[in-house]
């Protein structure tokens, strides 16, 4: 079942970042633009790749009014330490929520029940708490974070923009459409 169009369902969950721990819960989601993105787990292969690229993208990100919140089934402590440990890790300025008792993956509907990990999703969710947007891929297959800014730029502009879409590679400042009669079949 598809969580386009759905409120992020109630959680709590502890998280690190910045040489802290703090708490996360679904109204942190609100009143911004939020990433969640769920990776398998700390100290593997992909996921550190892709958490450095994603760190690469942050700063465009916070300039969209975007806050970014990565996700595994780990603890935080977990995080930390593989904060600490990694040259990759030790650079990620983003929050690392822990997921330990599998609720937010259950949530997001991206438990993988017999590994007990989460798949490699991203979920972009607009400022009432609403998702927007769901990429979900096997977990050999990395993402690319620079796409993760487009499709922010894109839902932030037919939020603002409700008359109008934004088609294939829609790139900021380009031309939109604006669905009616005068386009079916024209397209």
């Amino acid at each position: 079942m598809s969580l386009v169009g759905k409120e992020v369902l109630p959680f709590k969950a502890d998280a690190y970042q910045n040489g802290e721990f703090l708490q996360v819960t679904h109204e942190d989601l609100k009143d911004q633009w939020s990433v969640v993105v769920f990776y398998p787990a700390d100290f593997t292969f992909v996921c550190p790749t892709e958490l450095e690229d994603l760190q690469s993208e942050y700063a465009n990100l916070k300039e969209l009014g975007v806050e970014v919140y990565s996700v595994s089934t780990d603890t935080h402590y977990t995080h930390k330490a593989w904060h600490d440990n990694s040259p990759t890790i030790s650079n990620i300025e983003f929050v690392m929520v822990g997921d330990p008792s599998h609720t937010l993956s259950k949530n997001f509907n991206v438990l993988i029940e017999e590994e007990g990990l989460a798949d490699r999703a991203t979920f972009i969710i607009d400022p009432d708490g609403v998702v927007q947007g769901v990429e979900i891929n096997a977990g050999n297959l990395g993402r690319d974070a620079s796409a993760i800014v487009s499709k922010i730029k894109a839902a932030q502009y037919v939020r603002n923009n409700p008359e109008e879409v934004c088609p294939a590679k829609w790139k900021e400042g380009s031309k939109t459409l604006k669905p009616g009669l005068d386009l079916v079949g024209k397209i």
